[in-house]
């Protein structure tokens, strides 16, 4: 029951009527007794720079932030995260004693996905697509001690662009770039592979894989972010060839569970999380 003691948490976005975090959110909250409620809340643009202080004096707990809104909300808050202002994205703000801080759980969120089927430590990994999704990812993974780094996309200046502001925040070299059209080329010298493209999106599930699928075997890892279908035909067709494959849900559940220990100081089980997006996806 929602009293005058409730404490509140959101979700901020445009269009936001889509967003999974609210039954993820509440299905913890009621799994861990706690008097918390989790809702969605949709923001015009030019309401942003209200949106902090707004938050602040009704008493918010916190947020988390998604399109079209992670680099735009960093200007309103009164500190960021070292990884979030390294990335230059916020998608989950903490209110504590009338500060508000920005950090950003899309990185951590794909990097516990993939060590829970194999250490990324020495590894060699292709991800696919260098946009926001991409930044987050591959700032993270360069953290955990992987051997090398291949971007493949099909705007090379994008791509590059990456690349050298990668190498300029880590320090980290082995970072190279590819066309996509070309990217099943290395493949034999790759161990993890990650679609950050929406390439194989509902409803858009027959679209052409992101790269061709042929030489993906058996010593891949393949992630795929898109969590809707469940599983993409990147996933299908790598699954077939006998990779381990690892479904969007994963990085969805982690980022939230991640975004839930920073409001609440607790940690809620990944069952909890997983059986109420699942509900949802059906």
């Amino acid at each position: 029951m929602i009293t005058g003691k409730t404490k509140v948490v959101a979700v901020i976005g445009n269009p936001i009527e889509h967003s999974l975090s609210p039954p993820m959110h509440n299905a913890a909250y009621k799994q861990l007794g706690m008097d918390y409620v989790y809702v969605a809340f949709k923001i015009e643009k030019g309401n942003l720079s209200h949106l902090i202080e707004s938050a602040k004096t009704m008493g918010l707990v916190g947020l988390n932030v998604t399109i079209p809104y992670k680099t735009d909300i960093i200007e309103y808050l009164d500190e960021v995260d070292d990884t979030a202002r390294r990335i230059n994205a916020v998608n989950t703000i903490r209110f504590k004693d009338g500060i508000a801080r920005g950090y950003n759980t899309d990185g951590t969120g794909a990097v516990k996905s993939i060590e829970k089927y194999t250490d990324l430590k020495d590894k060699k990994v292709l991800v696919l697509g260098a946009g926001g999704a991409s930044k987050a990812i591959t700032f993270t993974l360069l953290n955990h001690g992987i051997n090398s780094l291949t971007i493949a996309n099909r705007s090379r200046d994008n791509a590059i662009q990456l690349i050298d502001n990668l190498k300029k925040q880590t320090g980290f070299d082995q970072i190279s770039y590819v066309d996509i059209e070309k990217a099943d080329i290395i493949l034999e010298d790759v161990d993890i592979i990650i679609n950050t493209t929406p390439i194989g999106m509902y409803p858009n599930v027959d679209a052409d894989t992101p790269i061709k699928t042929e030489k993906i075997n058996g010593n891949h890892v393949v992630m795929d972010i898109i969590y809707n279908p469940l599983e993409t035909k990147l996933l299908k067709m790598a699954k077939d060839n006998g990779a381990t494959t690892i479904s969007g849900t994963n990085m969805l559940i982690y980022q939230g569970i991640t975004a839930f220990e920073i409001f609440t100081d607790r940690t809620p089980s990944y069952e909890s999380f997983e059986k109420a997006l699942l509900e949802q996806l059906k």
